[in-house]
């Protein structure tokens, strides 16, 4: 089964500190055993890698109900019903969401501001209800991502030929490959090339080098196995060991099975991975904003 929304876990893990204090973590593991989660499932982490769903979204319900004045940490990873989550359990509401929340003034200051009309807590377009905060803007981190990757090759695509080998060659050498912009890129863009766009030096002296070929194909137009045969001769004109196939679209599943059978090391980057390269290394884009999230140091109020 999925793992159950944060919002599911507000009731159990009321119900949890009704007898007094206890661990969150001690209550994730019962909360994953009461909805019959898998050990997989138990295991799942966040896309940070850094945390289990399951801690995650417990965590974000203890905190819910803590702005709603239904629970209060005791000491470090430990909380405990308060009066009024006693009351509230005394009714056997059948969920706790969001929305039975609301009805608390200190859950409304949390999640609205003064005034609802200008909430703190701007809900992301789209954005699933059922999502944790972290999730939520996890989510529209990726959103943002995509659509910039979309973007790098539109203006890739709509530029002139000479762009998209300068793009591999900036790549390339914010990659850590070559020297400079004149040595990495001497043969680009020359005629009588022998099927090679590019040479990029691994060292100072050019003993390793790395002959690449790019072709900057619109999507749907997929290189072929015929295309990689060519570049894998091109290779052996230079007496080449190794080779890059950039794309702007992908590379068909015969073209893939040629280069991993070929007797030479052919890397294949096809336009998605072209894009997040350049993301990842900043290569026509830059950093606009950063945005720090940020936990609280249990360390510092250990008494």
């Amino acid at each position: 089964m999925p793992i159950p929304d944060f919002q599911t876990f507000m009731l159990p893990v009321l119900k949890a500190g009704a007898d007094g204090e206890v661990r969150t973590t001690h209550v994730a593991g019962q909360v994953a055993d009461a909805f019959g989660l898998s050990d997989e499932e138990k295991c799942q982490l966040l896309p940070s890698g850094k945390q289990r769903i399951v801690d995650n979204r417990v965590h974000w319900a203890r905190t819910f109900l803590a702005k709603a004045g239904l629970v209060q940490a005791t000491k470090r990873g430990h909380y405990k019903a308060t009066e009024l989550g006693l009351q509230i359990l005394s009714q056997n509401p059948a969920r706790i969401d969001n929305k039975f929340l609301d009805q608390f003034p200190g859950f409304r200051e949390f999640r609205y501001g003064n005034s609802p009309e200008s909430p703190e807590i701007v809900a992301v377009a789209g954005a699933d209800e059922d999502q944790t905060p972290d999730e939520i803007m996890r989510s529209a981190f990726k959103q943002v991502e995509a659509a910039l990757r979309g973007e790098i090759l539109s203006r890739i695509l709509a530029g002139p030929p000479s762009l998209f080998e300068q793009v591999v060659v900036k790549l390339l050498l914010a990659m850590g490959y070559g020297g400079s912009v004149d040595d990495a890129g001497r043969v680009l863009g020359k005629s009588g090339d022998n099927g090679v766009d590019g040479v990029i030096d691994q060292d100072a002296l050019g003993l390793d080098r790395v002959y690449v070929q790019a072709k900057r194909y619109r999507p749907g137009n997929n290189v072929g196995a015929g295309e990689i045969r060519d570049f894998f001769g091109s290779l052996d004109h230079f007496k080449a060991s190794k080779g890059l196939f950039v794309t702007t679209s992908s590379f068909s599943p015969s073209a893939r099975d040629t280069a991993e059978r070929l007797s030479k090391r052919i890397v294949l980057i096809d336009g998605e991975q072209l894009a997040q390269l350049m993301m990842r290394y900043n290569v026509g884009c830059r950093v606009e904003d950063t945005l720090y999230l940020k936990k609280i140091d249990e360390d510092f109020f250990l008494e």
